[in-house]
């Protein structure tokens, strides 16, 4: 069980030599991550925290888990960022848990948020609120209406049980808030960043009360701290991974598309623009992180990729097998002219256009790779997410910025802040 990457389409873009040449600075960096000597230092916690994670606490959560859904028929998480894509991303990949879950706080429209709670006013509901201070403007707000809806059924005991806090352990809003009400609570680590923070209480809580195997995800997670954190561009996929993007980025290729022809990518793949562009725009640098659900969206995209401007280069998810198989039937009249696939499976088909998919952007000028998984369960998902913080930490390196701050998103909320009449 493990993750394969395929580079043969960088071939003509960049060489083993140019590769072998960036050997120091992946040591550097390496180096500056494992030993908490690089910018942002602080926030390097996420590096080990697989190893580190308590089988009680997942016992516990899995145990709380089958409490809550005892007594709840959808969950409602509340968090944006760091605090929503992870959640979201492993339970559609996973194409649900055993009790549905719903999001609130990841925006500001009331549309949404009116239509949602409407059609969850018959339902036993539990909510797990999720931020670190309690005044980031979504989550705060959202959990302001909806913990006015919780107030409006329930009330005593059976109002505490159905609020679950995921914040500081010590200070902010969240914090007081859980404190003073009683209301079951869990720490968000000092040293991990909203965007790495999916295999803490951020995101084990959530998936725990849906039903979700945190168990595997966190074992697959080990297994990338295992092998993802080797000094060896010869068999370290993940850097290789953060050399082969550098390197493209030096040569003008501005913009990286992660394409998948598996449609329960779209939300991981969504986490990864967000762990990606946060940690890498910074100073005027960074790789444009994009997306693509194929087959989709090449008739609507493919254009652009096959014949637009060059400055982008492609990585393909790819999911080596399926859980179910379709068959194709075969038709007397053969209008389609599709008989010449009948009898195969329809994973055959999205096989085949992927690969001519590769192909045909390798020779229209869009170097590519591909991230192959064994199959789409947690263990892989999990040993996904580390590649990914693993591979982010040291391109941020590589480019001599500090990949776990993200100062650039303090501008709006300071104009939106005075709008709104905060001081």
């Amino acid at each position: 069980m493990s993750i394969i990457l395929d580079r043969k389409h960088l071939e003509g873009f960049i060489s083993d030599k140019e590769l072998d040449a960036l050997i120091p600075n992946i040591e550097k960096a390496h180096n500056d991550l494992e030993k908490r000597t690089g910018a942002g230092r602080e926030y390097t916690g996420w590096t080990d925290l697989p190893g580190r994670i308590d089988p009680k606490m997942l016992d516990d959560l899995i145990k709380l888990g089958k409490e809550v859904r005892s007594y709840s028929d959808c969950i409602i998480s509340i968090g944006i960022g760091g605090s929503y894509l992870g959640i979201r991303a492993t339970v559609e990949y996973m194409r649900g848990g055993e009790i549905p879950i719903y999001y609130a706080g990841h925006n500001i429209n009331a549309d949404y948020l009116h239509k949602l709670l409407a059609s969850l006013k018959d339902q036993r509901i539990t909510v797990v609120v999720i931020s670190k201070s309690g005044m980031t403007t979504e989550p705060a707000i959202a959990f302001r209406i909806i913990k006015k809806m919780l107030m409006e059924k329930y009330e005593g005991e059976e109002l505490r049980k159905r609020i679950i806090c995921v914040t500081d352990k010590s200070k902010g809003a969240l914090r007081q808030i859980a404190d003073a009400e009683g209301y079951k609570s869990f720490v968000i680590p000092d040293d991990i960043g909203g965007r790495f923070s999916v295999l803490t209480p951020v995101g084990l809580v959530p998936l725990a009360l849906v039903g979700i195997d945190i168990k595997g995800l966190v074992e697959g997670a080990v297994e990338g701290q295992k092998v993802y954190s080797k000094m060896d561009l010869e068999t370290n996929i993940s850097y290789q991974y953060a050399a082969a993007r550098y390197l493209l980025h030096k040569k003008g290729k501005d913009i990286e598309v992660t394409a998948s022809f598996y449609d329960n990518m779209k939300y991981v793949i969504e986490w990864w623009k967000q762990l990606y562009g946060e940690s890498e725009a910074k100073d005027g640098k960074g790789i444009f992180p994009a997306s693509l659900i194929l087959s989709t969206d090449l008739h609507s995209m493919g254009q652009l990729m096959q014949d637009g401007m060059r400055n982008v280069f492609e990585t393909f998810i790819d999911i080596q097998s399926q859980k179910y198989s379709v068959i194709i039937p075969e038709d007397d009249k053969n209008l389609d002219d599709f008989n010449l696939v009948a009898g195969k499976d329809l994973d055959f088909v999205n096989k085949q256009a992927y690969k001519a998919t590769a192909e045909a952007h390798f020779e229209g000028g869009v170097p590519n790779m591909t991230i192959s998984l064994s199959q789409a369960d947690p263990f892989h998902l999990g040993q996904l997410y580390y590649f990914y913080e693993r591979t982010v930490a040291i391109a941020g390196y590589l480019e001599k910025v500090n990949p776990f701050n993200q100062p650039g998103v303090e501008a709006y909320k300071k104009k939106m802040f005075a709008l709104l009449g905060r001081k």
